[in-house]
């Protein structure tokens, strides 16, 4: 399994912009389909966006399309999520998560078929 720390959480207005990034620690990093998730007070962990091992497929949740941006830099085990136009409602404490694949697959966006996470990073919007 890969260790992941996310990092790039923090306070930002309504509007405003963050970047996230997740340090993988493997170093077959590009055997992994890697995922954001996000989890808000009283609410369950939902899928924010994933992106294939090649970087050539991704799929974003209904509520940040257009808005956020997923990338990975295989060279620097790092996968990013691009945060602009942010909401209130975009507040929670987001976490990386990384699937193994052994071949070309579809982006997985159910909690249990990731096999790795990270602590989360605490991303808040105010009004």
């Amino acid at each position: 399994q890969a260790q992941l720390v996310e990092s790039g959480g923090g306070l930002v207005q309504a509007g405003g912009s963050l970047r996230l990034s997740c340090a993988a620690s493997r170093r077959t990093f590009s055997n992994y389909n890697m995922g954001w998730f996000r989890q808000a007070p009283g609410k369950e962990r939902e899928f924010v966006a994933g992106i294939s091992w090649s970087g050539d497929s991704t799929y974003y949740g209904d509520s940040v399309k257009g808005r956020f941006t997923i990338s990975r830099d295989n060279v620097k085990n790092t996968v990013f999520l691009q945060m602009n136009s942010l909401k209130p409602e975009d507040t929670a404490v987001y976490y990386c998560a990384a699937k193994t694949v052994f071949r070309p697959s579809g982006i997985a966006t159910g909690i249990n078929e990731y096999d790795s996470w990270g602590q989360g990073t605490q991303v808040t919007v105010s009004s």
